[in-house]
Formats: C-alpha cells, sequence, structure tokens
C-alpha cells in the first residue's frame, strides 16, 4: 500500500490535506512534538480529528519526537495513552526513553521512528526494526542505493518512508544544535528552533581575510523529488511524505494535489502496487509548487553528493521563475517570454534561480 502523508499544522490543515488527496496526515500536540509555535491538535480535538480520518478511510500519525529530558518523561506517559485512546494510528517517535514508555504501557500503538534519529544506514534500520519499530523515517541525507540496501536488509520486518518535498536543514536530518548554542532557550531539538542557518554570515580565509560577506551561508534549497518518486516506489519506499507543518493552508492545498498527481501517475505504471486509501480528488486549479513557498529546489542527496544545493543568495521563497533577461537598456529589461509586470511585482534577479536583488 502506497501513502502520500500530509503535514496538518491544525485541524483545518489537516481537513485540507485530505480533501487535496493525502491518504494520511501527521500532526503534533502542544508538548513534545519538533514544531512548538504549531497550533497543534491535542485533547477532545484529537479525537476529532482521528475520527475524521478514520470516516474517510485515512490514518493519523502523531509526532512525539523531541529528544526528551527526565522533566518530560514525568508526564509522557499520561500522553502516550491519551493518544493510543484516541485510535491514532502510530506515533512519530525519535528518543529512545519515549519508545521504552510506549512499549511498556501502549505496546499495541504502532512506532513510527522520526527522520531526527538519523537513520543512515541498514545496520541502523535493522536495530530498530528488531526494536519493534514498525516504520522507519529515513535520514534525508539518504540516496537511493542506501534506500534500496535498507530495503533489502529489513525485508517485510519494517516500511520505509521518506521527505519528498519541503525544507531540508543543513543539520544532518534536522538534528541540529545550533540554534541552542547561539538561542540558549531555543532548541531545535526541542522543536524551538531559532533558525539560525537562515541568517547571514561571512566566509574568511585563513588569514582572516574576506571571500564572501553578507551571504546566508548555512541556508540549504528546499527538497523536490517530483521526478524520482518512480525510483522510489522501485526502491520499496511505502510512504512519501511532505515537509510543513508550519507552512499555511494554500501550501498544503497546493503541494499535496501536485504530489497527488504525480504519485498516481506512477502508481499507474505499476499494476502491483496500490495506493493506501479510496477515492478521488479533483482540484479547482492547476497545481505548481513552485507557486508555494520555495527557496529554489534540488533533489539534495539523493544522487550522492554535489553541487547546487545552496541557497546563499536569500532563506526567503525565491518564487516562481518567468524567464530570462536577454537585453537591458537604460529604461528597462527584456525577457525571453512574454509577461506583464507591475511595479510591486517582487522580481527577484539573479542565477539560476538565486535572488540577489529584488524590485
Amino acid at each position: 500500500m502506497i501513502e502520500l502523508l500530509a503535514p496538518a499544522g491544525d485541524f483545518d490543515r489537516l481537513k485540507t490535506a485530505l480533501h487535496f488527496g493525502a491518504d494520511a496526515v501527521y500532526i503534533g500536540g502542544a508538548k513534545y512534538s519538533l514544531r512548538a509555535s504549531a497550533k497543534g491538535v491535542d485533547g477532545e480535538q484529537l479525537d476529532s480529528a482521528v475520527d475524521y480520518c478514520h470516516t474517510r478511510g485515512k490514518k493519523l500519525y502523531v509526532a512525539l519526537n523531541i529528544f526528551a529530558s527526565d522533566g518530560d518523561m514525568a508526564g509522557m506517559r499520561d500522553y502516550l495513552e491519551r493518544v493510543y485512546k484516541s485510535g491514532a494510528d502510530a506515533i512519530i517517535v525519535s528518543d529512545p526513553g519515549v519508545i521504552s514508555l510506549a512499549r511498556k504501557y501502549v505496546p499495541d500503538l504502532e512506532l513510527h521512528l522520526s527522520t531526527q534519529s538519523n537513520t543512515t544506514n541498514s545496520y541502523s534500520a535493522r536495530f530498530w526494526a528488531d526494536m519493534g519499530i514498525k516504520r522507519i523515517v529515513t535520514a534525508r541525507e539518504m540516496s537511493i542505493d542506501g534506500i534500496k540496501r535498507m530495503r533489502d536488509v529489513l525485508g517485510g520486518d519494517a516500511e520505509i518512508e521518506c521527505f519528498v518535498h519541503g525544507a531540508i536543514c543543513v543539520g544532518h536530518s534536522g538534528r541540529c544544535f545550533l540554534s541552542r548554542s547561539m538561542t540558549p532557550d531555543r532548541s531545535g531539538n526541542r522543536g524551538a528552533c531559532s533558525q539560525p542557518c537562515r541568517l547571514t554570515y561571512d566566509l574568511v580565509d585563513g588569514a582572516g581575510r574576506p571571500v564572501l560577506t553578507g551571504k546566508h551561508l548555512l541556508s540549504v534549497r528546499d527538497l523536490n523529488l517530483t521526478h524520482r518518486l518512480g525510483d522510489l516506489l522501485d526502491a520499496g519506499v511505502c510512504s512519501f511524505k511532505i515537509e510543513g507543518r508550519l507552512k499555511d493552508a494554500n501550501y498544503v492545498r497546493n503541494v499535496v494535489a501536485w504530489y497527488r498527481a504525480a504519485l498516481d501517475r506512477e502508481l499507474a505504471l505499476r499494476p502491483h502496487l496500490r495506493r493506501a486509501s479510496a477515492g478521488r480528488s479533483v482540484p479547482d486549479f492547476v497545481p505548481d509548487p513552485s507557486k508555494s513557498f520555495t527557496r529554489g529546489e534540488s533533489e539534495f542527496l539523493f544522487d550522492g553528493r554535489r553541487a547546487g544545493l545552496a541557497s546563499f543568495d536569500t532563506p526567503k521563497a525565491v518564487g516562481e521563475p518567468i524567464g530570462r533577461v536577454v537585453r537591458v537598456d537604460r529604461t528597462g529589461f527584456v525577457l525571453d517570454r512574454d509577461h506583464t509586470l507591475t511595479a510591486g511585482d517582487g522580481i527577484c534577479f539573479g542565477a539560476s534561480g538565486t535572488s540577489v536583488n529584488r524590485v
């Protein structure tokens, strides 16, 4: 069963994700999630969200993926039992202590291993499967060859889930300590990242001479694996995950509809594979991820290390490419395509999708 898994920062975005083609959604609560500033879904609203999903043949997963302290653990058992009673289909975990408590107090609740656990090789995957993990969300740095090896080693003992779209952290699979180092009360591993990787920095050589100044040297382009979904299907991936619990409903609507269509095209070529839920979504617009927030796109390390991953010029959305400047004179410029432009459109000029000037 092949699943398109979408983010849901709140109940409204959950509904949006399902209406536009997601087979499942993942949410976080007010506690224990790595998106502390997201509204989350807790209490009676969690019961309603689970019911909303299940009556439509969809699944709901709850993220409890912080790296917990002893203080967190004091209330963890009650929270785990609350999630279990809601009927949620699985929890997404990263901390071995949380895994231990879940196995003890809610042994029937399915465990999915968060990308934060940084599973980068087949040996780690085998270890976690032996610990009772039913699905492994791979590190985002995994190449397609590494995913294939992981699938071979796991056999049928655990499923594999991969991110296919959204923000990429410069820290290995998001396990970053830079935020905590620079802003002690803002730990990325506890859901409160201050995003220092999106700030400007200067690069100097060994003698202290400037090489680059005022550049976003740690900012990475966003992930887009639209054209590699078939490779992932053939590698044995069962869940295709979109990042974005802090993104708005328009982002969820557009990106989910885009990947629903792209994944369905690949499934049509593989009749031995089935979609994880029934139904058909017909959007009333033409999906296009370049029209949603993006820092420029890349396939990251899917084919191994390569150039073109950085977003040095801006950590903000670069927008939709509208053409290449072919002539400049004192009164303006000419593009290689016809476009009606007006003052305030926010045009960016740069090379290869990067923004160096905005008007």
